[in-house]
């Protein structure tokens, strides 16, 4: 059997590693950057305090007073937003705000009783009249606070499409594999089929009264059907409109001639109206073989198998349940995964090849619909319908 459980499970654990790194990674960057955002802030605190002190005196200043130092204070502001008002939050005037072309009054009183949650207006005192300056951070430090997130954006944007070109290589590598593998499995039955067949002429001629040897030519035949389900894989197949009741029914009783008369396996179907729909019938009848053995292993040759087909609108449904261990919820989709299985002897395709043969060449779905622990487990497939 493969190991490729363990490989699967050192996969999750490396993807776990690298998510909590990323996010690692988000949290110091987020701090690191909170911590310089809130420096500048202080500092811009200062820089406003200085302008306020800058506007105080030249509120102040007579013919004597040398006003170059001070206009230059007051226009050196380019960055910080500023509104300054009289102690009845009358605006006296502003520097870098953005004014509306209408209400630019309401304006105002929403940016003012915005400004004084945001950061501690400065007061100016002359005499005994009171003057305030309200204040907000520069578009700097805004942009600062949202690096952070723009940065956790990017990782995440970043580890999605790292994601998606592992897997899609990693799919893609995988199906080389499995097509070759079956074209070659197919090629190298052709021939012992061959010669079976001969064989069982040979001895259907000289014992032609023997009834096993018919038991036999239909093993062997079955052998050609099971060879060229692999040669089809990786090729596009040809889909017919057949009877989805019959297709069941020919897979069921194959299985039940070939299972143990402890394992009950029965259809059940809503209505005598046969559903018709596009299939592959050889392939088809391989994803259901494959279930029902899955489910007999399930149940260690003991127990029911139910395949319950139903129809709505556009669509079909078909339930193949069983009464075997179930399936741990954590589980239902790595089932799929190539190479996963429970069995200790096995390769653990068989549910991997069932969904490529549903969902690629089919156009359907198929996954676990339920799942207990020791009660059973299952199984949906979905179809689109043709009617005739």
């Amino acid at each position: 059997m493969l190991n490729i459980n363990k490989i699967n499970e050192i996969s999750q654990r490396l993807k776990l590693i690298f998510i909590v790194l990323a996010i690692g990674i988000v949290a110091v960057s987020t701090l690191f950057t909170n911590r310089l955002a809130h420096s500048l802030a202080l500092e811009e605190r200062k820089k406003v305090e200085i302008w306020a002190e800058a506007v105080r005196q030249s509120n102040l200043a007579d013919e004597h007073t040398n006003l170059d130092l001070i206009i230059k204070i007051i226009e050196g502001n380019t960055t910080i937003p500023i509104i300054y008002t009289d102690a009845n939050n009358q605006v006296i005037s502003t520097r870098n705000i953005n004014e509306p072309q209408e209400n630019i009054p309401e304006f105002y009183k929403n940016e003012i009783e915005r400004l004084k949650t945001k950061n501690t207006p400065i007061e100016l005192k002359f005499g005994k009249s009171k003057q305030y300056l309200y204040y907000d951070d520069s578009l700097f430090i805004k942009q600062l606070y949202y690096f952070p997130f723009v940065q956790l954006s990017i990782i995440i944007a970043f580890i999605l499409i790292a994601f998606f070109a592992f897997s899609s290589s990693k799919r893609a590598e995988q199906n080389k594999v499995w097509v070759g593998l079956s074209k070659e499995t197919a090629h190298q039955l052709g021939t012992p089929i061959s010669s079976l067949l001969a064989w069982v002429d040979l001895l259907k001629m000289r014992h032609s009264e023997d009834n096993l040897i018919g038991e036999m030519e239909k093993d062997v035949n079955r052998l050609g059907i099971i060879a060229e389900r692999f040669s089809k894989i990786g090729s596009k197949p040809d889909l017919q409109v057949v009877s989805l009741n019959d297709t069941l029914l020919n897979a069921v009783q194959y299985m039940t001639k070939r299972s143990s008369q402890k394992v009950n396996i029965q259809c059940h179907f809503p209505t005598e109206e046969p559903v018709f729909i596009r299939l592959n019938t050889h392939l088809f009848e391989w994803v259901i073989e494959n279930l029902c053995k899955n489910a007999i292993d399930a149940m260690n040759g003991i127990g029911s198998i139910d395949i319950t087909l139903s129809q709505k609108n556009k669509y079909v449904y078909i339930d193949i349940k069983d009464t075997g261990k179930g399936i741990d919820r954590r589980k239902f989709k790595v089932v799929f995964n190539p190479g996963f299985t429970t069995k200790k002897r096995g390769w653990g395709l068989g549910l991997s090849l069932a969904k490529r043969i549903i969902e690629e060449y089919h156009g359907g779905k198929i996954f676990v619909k339920q799942s207990e622990l020791n009660i059973g487990t299952v199984f949906r497939i979905v179809l689109k319908t043709k009617h005739k």
